[in-house]
């Protein structure tokens, strides 16, 4: 049997520092797509009858704050049209949870999930590793891209365990 490799590469075609958060942001990646190895498509809706997000939901937010932090906090820069049509519903609703995005088959939101990390990875190519730690200054608070990489990391992993509950309970209660 083959020793499991637990080391940190770094992604070709970027300076080391940001490659390493690369590789690790890809690896956070590659773990929730497991987590929907076998997945019963007809779940996605799914939603504890208690309340609570449906897988598809989840998917669609990990896509959507991903692209809100790469444009609005590392490129400084509005949303692209194409990328606009991509994320038609509003992250949350007015009462902070987020919005129950329903209708729409398993590509749809990985669909998105692709997307919006080819962007991220196409625009980390030409950031030099001065400006991926130089702070942004928004009105709420300043921000580099590389805690930005740590956060998305930290997010999707978060959210990646949500995932996880509510797979395991609609399994059991479908």
């Amino acid at each position: 049997m083959a020793e499991e490799q637990r080391v940190m590469e770094g992604l070709a075609g970027y300076a080391p520092d940001i490659g390493r958060w690369l590789w690790a942001l890809e690896d956070a990646r590659r773990r929730t797509r497991q987590r929907l190895d076998g997945f019963n498509p007809a779940l996605i809706d799914w939603a504890a009858p208690s309340g609570g997000n449906s897988i598809g939901s989840i998917l669609y937010h990990i896509a959507a704050i991903e692209a809100d932090y790469l444009y609005v906090d590392v490129l400084e820069q509005p949303f692209p049209s194409d990328l606009m049509a991509l994320f038609p519903y509003d992250v949350r609703e007015e009462n902070g949870r987020l919005t129950a995005v329903q209708g729409h088959d398993l590509a749809w939101y990985i669909h998105r999930l692709d997307d919006t990390r080819a962007r991220l990875l196409e625009a980390f190519r030409d950031i030099t590793v001065d400006d991926f730690r130089r702070p942004r200054h928004l009105a709420e608070y300043d921000i580099t891209p590389e805690w930005t990489l740590y956060h998305l990391m930290q997010h999707e992993s978060e959210h990646r365990g949500e995932l996880a509950a509510v797979r395991a309970r609609a399994d059991l209660e479908s």
